[in-house]
């Protein structure tokens, strides 16, 4: 039986990704009217070049990018740093919106600014996202997120 995902609905799901570099990955792409929210990311580095790091970054609305809000920012999550054959583990939960807000201007202080983000009333989708600094440095990573389907 396939698993429904209509309206009202709220899934448990899972997704793992192999030897990602320095292409960035998205791990969750957002849907309009979606709420994701993240259980837990490992990421095990497979090889490693110099210091070179991982990235876990959302890429969406920023409400107050240098006092004025702005669309398709990289907010960084964490930075993953590993030895070769170590594994980094985020458990820390947090969720974000399948879609940005209907950009409005000035900071973010009205109840309708706050509603404006909820709705997600935007054709833009935000997303998270694991990256490496370089072509040799790769992990593979694995993702577990509940998804919120309000639509």
């Amino acid at each position: 039986m396939a698993i429904s995902r209509g309206p009202g609905t709220e899934i448990i799901r899972s997704a793992s990704f192999e030897s990602c570099s320095n292409v960035a990955q998205e791990l969750i792409v957002g849907v309009q009217h979606h709420i994701y929210t993240v259980l837990s990311i490992t990421a095990h580095c497979q090889g490693v070049t110099g210091t070179e790091k991982g990235y876990i970054t959302l890429v969406g609305y920023d409400a107050l990018h240098l006092t004025t809000p702005a669309t398709a920012q990289s907010i960084d999550i964490t930075t993953v740093t590993c030895g070769a054959r170590e594994t980094f583990v985020w458990n820390d939960k947090f969720s974000f919106n399948g879609y940005e807000p209907v950009h409005f201007t000035g900071r973010m202080n009205t109840a309708a600014e706050q509603d404006a983000i909820a709705d997600q009333g935007s054709s833009v989708a935000q997303y998270l996202k694991f990256v490496t600094d370089s072509g040799g440095t790769y992990y593979d990573v694995h993702i577990t997120y509940i998804d919120q389907n309000n639509a």
